[in-house]
Parts: structure tokens; sequence; C-alpha cells
């Protein structure tokens, strides 16, 4: 079989064709690509691969834009660092992904659907149509709160998403904490919040508080396999991440 990986990350790359090799031995990682621009190139020079791995967020744009210059007839496997929102679309138009970082149990599920896939000779071209690409793009480009109106008195201030730290709730109302420590009262309650944020930079540690990785002071071991996170300018001395929270947090964490 021959493999060829699209990834913008090195390590990532790296590990990714170590855990494909490990899992098939004989399988051959035709090239590792990390640009549209090398990834176009390589089409026009190369017979298509037997699968691709492609990562959605590359060094120069989307991969999805390599589908716009040129025909892919060999199965994708998309590898992913997005939100569960975004891998509904995947889900839906039956396009397989793994979502980083990737595991060899991931891995190996990833190659039965694609034997799957070719034992039921599915074609390649209704695997990976056009409509199927840009509803994925559709769900992954949806465009996130960049600014927030606060109420101070009579007057009005925008407030970019940029200066929060991270927002909670307090006796049914929500809030903002700014990087100069102050408060403010928001509209949105936090659930509402938590769909309006990149996730890419917050993340809902428990029903309370969703917060960006610039709040972090310190993370501690707490009881029960949770986490305590301490924030700037917090006086909320027990912040827990929520017990079935913490993997997921972990993983963001990890990015």
């Amino acid at each position: 079989m021959k493999v060829l990986i699209i990834e913008d990350e090195k390590p990532a790359a790296r590990r990714l064709e170590q855990l494909i090799l490990a899992h098939d031995a004989s399988v051959k990682v035709e090239d590792k690509l990390d640009s549209v621009k090398t990834a176009l190139q390589w089409f026009e020079n190369n017979e298509q691969p037997d699968v691709v791995f492609m990562d959605i967020q590359l060094a120069d744009g989307l991969s999805f834009e390599i589908f716009e210059h040129v025909r892919i007839t060999a199965p994708i496997i998309f590898t992913t660092a997005y939100d569960e929102y975004a891998l509904k679309a995947f889900k839906v138009n039956s396009i397989d992904y793994l979502l980083k970082p990737i595991d060899a149990e991931d891995l190996a599920g990833a190659f039965d659907k694609l034997e799957n896939l070719t034992q039921s000779k599915t074609s390649a071209l209704s695997f990976n149509s056009m409509d199927q690409i840009a509803s994925a793009v559709k769900m992954l480009t949806k465009e996130y709160k960049n600014r927030f109106i606060i109420k101070i008195g009579e007057h009005i201030k925008s407030v970019g998403v940029e200066e929060i730290l991270y927002f909670f709730s307090r006796e049914k109302a929500s809030f903002c904490t700014t990087k100069e420590g102050k408060n403010y009262l928001l509209d949105y309650p936090i659930q509402q919040l938590n769909g309006m944020l990149d996730p890419g930079i917050f993340f809902q540690i428990n029903r309370q508080y969703i917060i960006s990785l610039k709040a972090v002071k310190d993370i501690v071991s707490y009881s029960n396999s949770r986490l305590k996170v301490v924030l700037q300018h917090s006086e909320d001395h027990e912040i827990i991440v929520s017990r079935e929270r913490v993997n997921e947090f972990k993983q963001w964490l990890d990015r």
C-alpha cells in the first residue's frame, strides 16, 4: 500500500509515519508534504497513492483548497484537532478522520474502514465528492465571535476576545475577566457562550468556567483523577476540571 502524508507539523508527520509502519510494515510512505502548494505540485507529478492522510489546517491554508485544483481519486483520512462540532461534518459526510493526538488504536480503526471501503468497491469519487468537501468546509470555517458589547452604567464598551482571559457564571449571570483583571457582565448564558467562542482558544472546563490558555497560572492534580486550575485575577480557589472533561482538556493543552 502506498501512503501519502500531508501534515505541516514535522513531529506530527514523523509520529504518524511511525504509527503507520508499526501497524503495517509493508506500507510505503511515498512522501510527507507540509503545504497546499507542495501537495498540488506532488499530485501534478506523481501517480495517485492508495490512501492520503491529510491534516486540515496546513501552513498556507486549509487542505480543502487542494480539491479545487486537482482531482484526488484516493480515499482521504483527515487528521484534525478541531472540536466536536466540526467533527460532525465528517460523520455526516462519511469522511473518515483521526483526532489528534493520534493513537495506534484509532489508526487501526481507520485502516479497517479503508479495507471495508476497498472491499465494497465504493468509488473514491463518491467518497470524496466535492459536495461532501464543501459541506465539511462550511462547518470548519464557522465564524466565531470576535468582540463583546459591555454595558457599564449608561456607557457601552466593546471588548475584543483577545483581551479576555476567561468567562464564568455566578448566580445565573455570566461574566468575563480581562487581562487587566476587570470583570464585566455579559448578556449571554455560559452554555451559549461556549458555542460562540473559537475552541482553539477557549475551553469549557466545567459548567461555570470557559478559559483561555493565557489565563492559566497553574494546574494541580486533584482528587478522583480531576484537575484543579489556578487562574489569573481569580479569587476562586476551587476551579475544578470536571472528570468527564479531563482527557479532552489535556488534549486541548497538548495542541
